[in-house]
């Protein structure tokens, strides 16, 4: 018999499949709040009968995130963790220090189906989609590790969280759970390349989170370069899919643009950027490019940067370069696992 997995399960499912199994209600609650505090084990259950114990041990198992490696950043706090699942599949997640508190970087899936040109992750192929509990996982690991709460969390790491969608509104039920991490929607941030049927039935849902839009270019002739989603919905289609996720859930877009030199951070770029943006409630945050093994690309120099982010300034549009954490430690997604993988494949 297939065990199940009782991590993904909210507190009225354990509930209701307590009460059909013949056992006590508050048993279930009993048990999710272990779970929420990332037992890794039924025998940890301390206050369930022992009996209980064996029941449950005999029809579910708890998916864990287990530390593999873990490398700290000797500039800042950032930590970087690759975490195994059951399986043995790896995944990474980033652990960053704020003023405001503690925010987590976590893996949606096993590697990336999107393929964009600038990513690690896409260059290590899909191997699956990750379970709500093996995210759940992730942000439990690392709070034990730390030793502090986590209060943010970004879905940013290995994977496309719109491509893995029942999982994920399934984490973040789990997650914003009062009964169990109770992490409220308005700390948690999800980003996506460009799902834009996805985006719609997001903004359906009103969850409060920040949806962080991977943007990376002003034309499709320049994003389908970059992106092949782009091909599927162009510029012109998201955009149109944001403005609707504005307008239901009034929360601000955040728009992600990687400056890759050359390529997208010309004078030019900018302004073409912050025509489509007019008007739009939105922050852009330009990115450093992360510098990929085997990619043609590299980041732009640092007075094409504060140009581009002074042209969207004197057009009115919101934002930032974001300030590059663990640099070190190469704390971007997808460099870590590939690099692990290699060495293992070289033993």
């Amino acid at each position: 018999m297939s065990l199940t997995d009782i991590k993904s399960m909210t507190p009225e499912e354990l509930k209701e499949r307590f009460v059909r199994s013949g056992l006590k209600p508050y048993h279930a609650l009993q048990t999710y709040r272990w779970l929420s505090r990332g037992v890794e084990s039924f025998d940890a259950m301390s206050d369930l009968p022992k009996q209980l114990r064996e029941q449950l041990a005999g029809e579910y198992y708890i998916p864990c995130a287990a530390v593999e490696r873990k490398y700290c950043s000797r500039l800042d706090d950032t930590v970087k963790y690759l975490f195994r699942m059951n399986d043995g599949q790896l995944v990474e997640s980033v652990l960053m220090s704020y003023r405001h508190g503690r925010t987590i970087c976590i893996s949606s899936q096993v590697g990336c189906k999107m393929n964009c040109d600038f990513c690690a992750t896409g260059k290590s192929g899909f191997a699956r989609n990750l379970l709500a509990s093996e995210m759940l996982g992730q942000v439990q690991a690392a709070q034990a590790d730390a030793g502090t709460r986590i209060s943010n969390i970004v879905l940013m790491g290995m994977g496309e969280p719109l491509d893995n969608y029942e999982n994920v509104l399934r984490f973040l039920t789990l997650i914003s759970s009062e009964e169990g991490m109770n992490v409220g929607m308005r700390h948690i941030s999800l980003s996506t390349c460009g799902i834009v049927d996805k985006i719609y039935d997001l903004a359906e849902k009103d969850f409060q989170l920040t949806l962080s839009v991977s943007l990376h270019a002003p034309n499709d002739a320049i994003r389908s370069r970059l992106m092949p989603v782009n091909r599927r919905w162009n510029v012109e289609e998201l955009l149109k899919a944001c403005r609707y996720y504005l307008s239901r859930t009034g929360r601000r877009i955040s728009f992600e643009y990687a400056l890759i030199g050359g390529v997208n951070d010309s004078r030019e770029c900018a302004a073409e950027l912050a025509a489509r943006l007019k008007g739009m409630l939105c922050h852009v945050n330009l990115i450093p490019v992360n510098s990929v093994e085997g990619s043609p690309f590299s980041r732009s120099a640092p007075e094409r940067m504060q140009q581009f982010l002074r042209t969207l300034g004197e057009a009115g549009v919101n934002a930032t370069v974001r300030r590059t954490l663990g640099a070190d430690i190469d704390a971007s997604c997808g460099q870590l696992r590939r690099r692990y993988e290699e060495e293992a494949a070289h033993v």
